[in-house]
């Protein structure tokens, strides 16, 4: 099932679509960039969790998500992070890698999902479990934007290990994008063994 934009604006973020308390919104980070892992997060909310600014996490500063990611891992009822490698990436394409790091982001929730609501337009099936995509969902779903900011946030740090290994690349600051600096240093420099040598670098 796609849910689609809806025709009037939401205001405010909505719980869940399914109304069931154990409803995990998914959500990745990582999927356009030219270096890295990408990442995903599940995060099964309480039903009151509405803190301020919450969002996704594209429309927040870094130092928002960083406090918001502090609040729903404290907070959420079960949150978990999935990646799939750069040689996974390599090996099923950047759609298959990106469903099978929200596949090992479900799988590692402590508490069991009851229905997945995925940000998004498809999503390969979770064995044993309904999913629902939503359009635009990580801007309408409180669950989804949570895994947005979780994703984003750890591949981020992710991204920023690597940098102290490679720092010609900008990562810190274009967490593996295609920057006009990032490149720039593809240009200078050639590839590192975590660039997606499928990707079109330059």
């Amino acid at each position: 099932m796609l849910l689609p934009f809806p025709k009037t604006p939401v205001v405010g973020l909505l719980a869940t679509h399914t109304g069931h308390p154990h409803e995990a919104g998914l959500d990745e980070a990582g999927r356009g960039c030219l270096a890295g892992p990408v990442f995903a997060a599940a995060v099964i909310l309480p039903p009151d969790f509405d803190p301020p600014f919450l969002n996704d996490s594209k429309q927040l500063t870094a130092r928002r998500r960083e406090a918001l990611r502090t609040i729903i891992c404290a907070e959420a009822v079960a949150w978990a992070v999935g990646e799939a490698t750069v040689a996974e990436i390599e090996e099923i394409n950047i759609a298959q890698a990106s469903y099978l790091a929200m596949h090992r982001a479900v799988a590692a929730l402590a508490v069991s999902a009851a229905h997945l609501l995925v940000d998004g337009n498809r999503f390969r099936p979770y064995p044993g479990l309904a999913h629902t995509c939503a359009v635009g969902g990580d801007g309408r779903f409180r669950h989804i934007a949570a895994a947005s900011i979780l994703a984003k946030t750890f591949r981020d740090e992710h991204m920023s290990a690597l940098a102290a290994e490679f720092p010609a690349y900008g990562w810190v600051q274009n967490a593996g994008y295609p920057t006009a600096a990032h490149r720039a240093a593809l240009r200078a420099h050639g590839p590192t063994p975590h660039h997606r040598m499928s990707f079109r670098l330059l």
